[in-house]
Order: structure tokens, then sequence, then C-alpha cells
């Protein structure tokens, strides 16, 4: 009906045309087969913001708030920042526009993700760079003030006991890394080291156990620190280069 919800609280008669009821139908049919509700409507709110959301990328989840917040509160003047694995663009659109100045970049192996990247930072009128690259093969030695992603952790070993919306949805190379979930870690961080400048920050949210294994890549660095969720779930690392 292309009606925001507050519409419906004032309209309580208001019913569905025929053409109305068949979207509906076809809709609740892919729900039904598990095709997450994101990506029927393709929209899901982020830091308070409206993002474009496709099956060709993750949706946006609430507990990555918190490494936008991380970046923001150690990092409120971004400087060149550099979002790896962008994805839909949350994290680079978000930081572009709660950050002060800088330049942003977001990152990606898929061209299909930057195109709903690219469709976002423009929705929200954000300055973001999106380039198709392997991690941080593109940039070159310390032009960096910040990395900062939300990579692939999951390990292979765990996809038959994930939520079909999941597993059968969401794009399997933005959820696998490797038979442990560190295979994109392990290459990150030696790239970051390089990429960033001295006292630059890295900031990488955190699968499921693997804050102690991430935490040892990065043994040598300045004011390592892991921050857990509102569940007490160690959820987001953050580091200086020294």
């Amino acid at each position: 009906m292309h009606r925001e919800r507050v519409y419906f609280f004032a309209h309580p008669e208001q019913e569905l045309r025929e053409v109305e009821w068949i979207h509906y139908g076809r809709y609740l049919d892919e729900r039904i087969k598990g095709k997450p509700t994101q990506y029927i409507t393709r929209r899901q709110e982020f830091y308070g913001r409206d993002f474009r959301v496709t099956p060709d990328v993750l949706i946006p989840r609430p507990e990555t708030e918190l490494l936008v917040e991380a970046v923001l509160e150690r990092r409120p003047k971004l400087g060149t920042l550099i979002d790896v694995g962008t994805g839909s663009g949350c994290i680079a659109v978000t930081l572009a526009l709660e950050g002060r100045g800088g330049r942003v970049f977001g990152v990606d192996l898929s061209a299909e993700a930057l195109r709903v990247a690219r469709h976002n930072a423009a929705v929200h009128c954000a300055r973001v760079d999106c380039i198709e690259g392997d991690l941080l093969a593109a940039f070159g030695d310390g032009v960096a003030d910040v990395v900062v992603s939300n990579p692939p952790y999951v390990p292979l070993a765990d996809l038959p006991g994930m939520q079909r919306e999941v597993r059968g949805f969401e794009p399997h190379l933005a959820l696998f890394a490797g038979v442990s979930g560190m295979a994109v870690y392990e290459r990150l961080v030696p790239e970051a080291r390089r990429v960033l400048k001295p006292g630059g920050l890295l900031a990488l949210e955190l699968g499921f156990g693997l804050a102690e294994a991430v935490a040892d890549l990065v043994r040598n660095w300045n004011g390592v620190r892991v921050l857990p969720d509102l569940a007490g779930i160690p959820r987001v690392l953050v580091c200086e280069n020294s």
C-alpha cells in the first residue's frame, strides 16, 4: 500500500484492494518458505535510518551498532576511514554521517553488494567512495586513520545448525570464514597494520567465541580492548597501530 504505519492507526477502516491482496499473498508465501522479512520489504533500520537490503548483502544487526559507537567514541574526527566488507554500506554511511570530516571508503569483493551500498549512500546523502576489492589490497601503506570491519566469521561447521533464514538466504560470502571462522581475521589484521598510520584505529566485530583468538592476532598492537554487547557477549575489538 506504500503507507507508513501511522496511516493505519489513523484509518482503521482501510481495506486492501484486490491487487494489494495479491501482493500480500505473494509476500506471505515467500515468508512461509523462510525468506527474511527484510529481503521481502527490502529495508532494515540501522542506527535510526532505513537502509535498502537485498539478498546480495547481509541484513544489518542491532549488535553492529556497537561497532559504530566504538569508532565514534575513539575517533569522532574520522580522518581517512575504510570499511572492509561494507555490504549494504550501513557502517560506512552511518560513520560518514555521524563522524566529523574525513573521507570514508566502503570496500567489498561483491560488485552486487556495492550497488546496494552506493544506493544507500546516495539516499542518505553520505559521502562514501565504494571500491570493489579484496580486503585492503586497493590501498597503499600508511594511508588510513581508521579501519573498521564486520567481516565473515562463521565457521563452516556451523552451517547445518543455522536458522534457515540465514543459511538459505543471506550471502555465504559475507557469512563464512573457513573451518574456524578466523580466515578473514588472519588476513585482515596484517593488512590493516600496513594500511593504518601509526596510532591508527582498528575496530572489528567479533564472532561468537572468537574474542581470544582475534585478540591474540593483535597482541603487539596498542590499547587492545574487547567490548561486550548488551547481553555481555564479547562483540567488538578495538586497538591502535603501534
